[in-house]
């Protein structure tokens, strides 16, 4: 696996993850903490010196949304692998409309690093710091006139904990979305370089698996 699709296939797993991430809260009110850390963390590595580093350094961390990126894009026969694609795709859409607007960009860079105190004091997962970040999505990006609609449980949705979840994730979707082009991702290679992406996929999430129980 060459480096630039080693590092693609991080970063579109790293959009999975929030994806699945964004799936499991609106349905059920919770996600895996650990892979929830992950998501919001990777907003704040802004010097990383290689694309794993800004999910933490270790492969384990990126485990669900590798596992989430080989299992979606070669089944798709589950109600949630439609739901986490959907969410995927629209991610890397909403992406490069923000790519093209520089001004959006820097606002969403400097209220993040304003947050930057709040997550080093209360850590990643802190309602404090997932609502500031909810806000940052909701002043930019959901101005947008295309806006990604999460479906799910809607006593659990209208719960501002899960709303500001939902957004905190997408943004960091986002961010992920980021990073996949520029790594070299492109959106027509979900469609003809697929089934290179589900082999490289499932093969790093095997060694994350790995490093979990080593």
């Amino acid at each position: 696996m060459t480096r630039s699709v080693y590092d693609q296939t991080l970063a579109l797993a790293g959009v999975f993850q929030a994806a699945a991430l964004v799936q499991q809260v609106a349905h059920n009110g919770s996600c895996n903490s650990s892979s929830l850390e992950t998501a919001i963390r990777s907003l704040f590595a802004t010097d990383p010196q290689t694309t794993l580093d800004v999910y933490g350094g270790d492969l384990k961390d990126l485990r669900e949304g590798l596992a989430t990126l080989g299992s979606v894009l070669s089944e798709q026969s589950k109600t949630r692998d439609i739901e986490v694609l959907r969410y995927a795709l629209n991610l890397i859409h909403l992406e490069s409309k923000l790519n093209r607007q520089q001004d959006m960009m820097a606002v969403i860079g400097s209220r993040i690093e304003q947050a930057r105190h709040t997550a080093s004091h209360f850590g990643f997962t802190h309602p404090n710091l997932i609502a500031n970040l909810a806000s940052v999505y909701a002043d930019t990006i959901s101005t947008f006139r295309m806006r990604i609609q999460v479906t799910g449980d809607p006593n659990v949705l209208q719960q501002e904990e899960n709303a500001a979840k939902v957004r905190a994730l997408l943004l960091a979707g986002i961010r992920s979305a980021v990073l996949w082009r520029q790594s070299g991702g492109r959106r027509w290679q979900l469609i003809f370089t697929r089934r290179k992406i589900i082999d490289n996929a499932k093969q790093l999430a095997e060694k994350a698996n790995q490093s979990v129980y080593d």
